[in-house]
């Protein structure tokens, strides 16, 4: 079976009954920051909150009677395995997902809620998947694999006929990439129906398997990325093929940039999102020179990233444009320090997140105490002015915003 044009209408036809048409919106603010025009497609509203229920559901409406009855088996620790479970279940088929062991609690849950059996098993991905093989092998289950099959990456190419639907005027669509199911899906859609449309495609540093059998480049593989979606060894060989035919080009961003740009959608345009969406729109801020003057479509493939990590990542945001900040003080031990302190920081309209009041250790002499203390501003600039009237006022400090 081939991908092309005819099997991801026919597909998307199938899936569409049961498949959120999700809204392709302007983002407004991310334009007026990039100078650009950008437009968001957000998957993270789709079932499970990713595009991947998709593709899993149109492998799964493949199956015959007798295969639906069997019961079918996935390997994945994240966004397949939701779509996967979540569609046998509505469908009434029997669904294994083998996760690695150290999957997040988080996942696992969500998968066993969505209706699926779940086994952890081996160390690491590689290990599970042929764990999974040999598991389908012996209970006759059906495998569903998240990429490597041009059904799958047919519906996930049904995210291209609604963007162009909605917002027909694109030049250029912005594309994460992992196993490359998604990019050849949307590749082989987009040019279908608007030739001219530029497919760009996006990836971590830490895993450019496809940016490297693009430009014939030594490979990337290895480290913790924030884009763990993403992160996979190597394209399946059809949709590398697919890839070098219909992509325009593939581009990587470092792990500071993608944490930047999953801030970035939060705070501009109010959008949870995962690494591997920031990992795109990490790609447009990077090369924002590109883009000027043409009209820019990005998917926001998922939006399941772990809350407590979410929470870490905004709190380091917030440090990184200067809004929450520490200073240091060496105060002389006297009543009156810390009130006097207290009261230019909030006269100067900042605000006191943390105190940490430090007699015992010996950086300072014995009559002083060194003081922490974690303000709120608004911005940098603010955080200046702030220890301005502190040091006016005879207080020797220093700001964490100033060592950088």
């Amino acid at each position: 079976m081939k991908l092309d044009p005819d099997l991801i209408t026919e597909t998307y036809a199938a899936i569409k009954p049961a498949t959120m048409r999700t809204p392709t919106v302007h983002a407004a603010r991310l334009s007026l920051h990039l100078g650009i025009d950008l437009y968001l497609k957000l998957e993270n509203l789709q079932h499970t909150n990713a595009f991947k229920a998709r593709g899993a559901l149109a492998k799964l409406l493949t199956l015959s009677e007798a295969e639906r009855a069997a019961g079918v088996i996935a390997c994945s620790a994240g966004n397949h395995a939701q779509g996967v479970a979540y569609h046998a279940s509505r469908l009434g088929i029997p669904a294994t997902i083998v996760m690695p062991e150290g999957t997040p609690f988080n996942k696992v849950k969500r998968t066993k809620d969505f209706g699926a059996e779940v086994v952890l098993h081996g160390v690491g991905f590689d290990e599970s998947v042929q764990f999974t093989f040999d598991l389908a092998a012996e209970k006759g289950l059906i495998f569903v694999h998240p990429f490597d099959d041009p059904v799958v990456a047919a519906g996930q190419g049904s995210v291209a006929l609604e963007m162009l639907e909605q917002a027909p005027d694109l030049d250029c669509i912005v594309v994460p990439i992992g196993g490359g199911g998604l990019i050849a899906g949307m590749a082989v859609a987009a040019k279908s129906v608007k030739p001219g449309v530029e497919i760009i495609g996006a990836q971590a540093e830490r895993f450019d398997a496809v940016k490297a059998q693009f430009d014939d480049a030594p490979t990337n593989f290895g480290g913790a990325t924030l884009a763990e979606g993403i992160a996979v060894r190597e394209p399946s060989a059809v949709n590398m093929a697919v890839i070098s035919e219909y992509v325009d080009r593939v581009e990587t961003a470092s792990e500071a940039e993608i944490e930047r740009a999953v801030f970035d959608l939060l705070s501009y345009e109010k959008i949870v999102a995962e690494g591997a969406p920031g990992a795109g729109l990490a790609v447009i801020e990077k090369h924002a020179a590109d883009f000027q003057g043409k009209k820019v479509g990005l998917v926001i493939c998922g939006g399941n990233i772990d809350s407590r990590l979410l929470s870490t990542l905004i709190l380091r945001g917030l440090v990184r444009d200067g809004r929450i900040t520490r200073l240091t003080f060496e105060i002389d031990d006297t009543p009156g320090q810390l009130s006097e302190i207290s009261r230019i920081i909030g006269e100067a309209g900042a605000n006191v997140v943390e105190v940490i009041h430090q007699r015992m250790m010996q950086s300072v002499s014995l009559k002083q105490a060194e003081l922490e203390i974690v303000i709120e501003a608004r911005d940098k600039e603010h955080v200046a002015d702030t220890v301005g009237q502190l040091r006016d006022a005879g207080f020797k400090v220093r700001a964490d915003s100033e060592l950088e």
